[in-house]
């Protein structure tokens, strides 16, 4: 039975997660529920459509402090414990109280399990992990958003590239498997957030930024 103190960090990392960032900018700035408006989503590019700019960045901010948090705090206890960077003790439970972050952030208990696409608390849990990989899948997304103005596609874009480069930067015998578990499984988690994105895309009917409506990542 794994430690009480691991047990917490999953539940530490859920909470963080599951702060509704999006739910309240929109609550306190405009008086709306964010889950009535445009997408129905929590994330921040629904934020931007609805609320405005200044709100949307906070949110964004909020969203990646999550992800970072929860990995960060995971290896502040649990590396001096035992095994160190890079065992496969240590790296599992970081990796689980990251992905703890991503499933409050999508399914918070405070909003009905109803959030957003984790795409920007992934963001933040990449940065704590590895912050190279982190920006390189960031600068990816920024990218694709500046040639095509799609969150969705610049988000799975850049999802799709995150285990190649999880291997590229821990390659040549330096490989950790808990990390590619979990770009893999961060992956699959944005492609399925995002099958509606993906049905629209291939319909030619999913809005660009600038436009009206949108759905966020």
């Amino acid at each position: 039975m794994p430690p009480l103190q691991n047990l917490a960090l999953l539940l530490t990392g859920y909470l963080l997660g599951s702060i509704p960032s999006g739910w309240l900018a929109a609550r306190w700035l405009a008086g709306v529920d964010i889950r009535q408006e445009g997408s129905g989503s929590t994330g921040a590019t629904n934020v931007l459509r609805v609320v405005g700019k200044g709100a949307a960045l906070a949110v964004f901010l909020v969203d990646v402090f999550k992800g970072t948090a929860a990995v960060l705090l995971a290896k502040a206890v649990l590396e001096p414990l035992g095994g160190g960077p890079g065992s496969w003790g240590v790296d599992g439970w970081v990796v689980a109280a990251g992905l703890a972050a991503l499933a409050g952030h999508i399914w918070p208990v405070w909003l009905g399990w109803r959030g957003g696409k984790a795409v920007a608390t992934g963001l933040g849990m990449l940065l704590g992990l590895a912050w190279p990989v982190g920006l390189a899948c960031f600068g990816i997304f920024l990218s694709v958003l500046s040639l095509s103005r799609i969150v969705s596609l610049s988000s799975v874009v850049a999802a799709l590239s995150l285990p190649l480069l999880m291997l590229g930067w821990f390659g040549n015998g330096g490989l950790r498997p808990a990390y590619l578990a979990l770009a893999v499984i961060t992956t699959l988690l944005v492609v399925w957030r995002h099958r509606a994105n993906l049905q629209r895309l291939l319909e030619g009917t999913e809005p660009r930024l600038g436009q009206a409506k949108g759905d966020p990542s």
